[in-house]
């Protein structure tokens, strides 16, 4: 069993997964930046001034002046907010995944060379013609 593990951890694909794996860890935290830094900002403008990570029902008592202050305190709370940014961040990856695969397969297909056309040569009898052909001949 040792060995099948070893032999699978051995093959090309499992390396290509963890590499990645390992990329797209790293992707995470440049397009959680993109979101953080450069798109909430053109929403909240748009929106007035909402900044959508704060947005919180409170479902306890109290009051808070933040979402922070709220989990500080060890309030309950439903931040929405802070899934409309999950959804957001999730659209963004998604969209810029797709992209790099479009480009990805756009540049395998232009580095691959089309095959030269082979002209059909002319097979020849085929077997069965040859005996016809051998039987008709001993029949002579």
């Amino acid at each position: 069993m040792l060995q099948e593990f070893k032999d699978f951890i051995a093959k090309g694909n499992v390396m290509d997964m963890a590499v990645g794996i390992i990329i797209g860890a790293a992707f995470t935290a440049i397009v959680g930046s993109l979101v953080a830094d450069l798109v909430n900002p053109i929403i909240s403008l748009f929106m007035g001034g909402i900044d959508f990570s704060g947005l919180y029902v409170l479902l306890g008592s109290g009051e808070f002046t933040s979402i922070a202050a709220a989990e500080e305190a060890g309030a309950a709370v439903f931040a929405y907010g802070r899934f409309i940014m999950a959804v957001i961040n999730f659209l963004i990856i998604a969209w810029v995944v797709f992209l790099l695969v479009k480009a990805v397969n756009r540049a395998k297909d232009a580095a691959q060379e089309p095959e030269p056309e082979v002209a059909e040569a002319d097979p020849g009898p085929s077997e069965l013609d040859i005996l016809m052909e051998i039987r008709d001949a001993l029949k002579k």
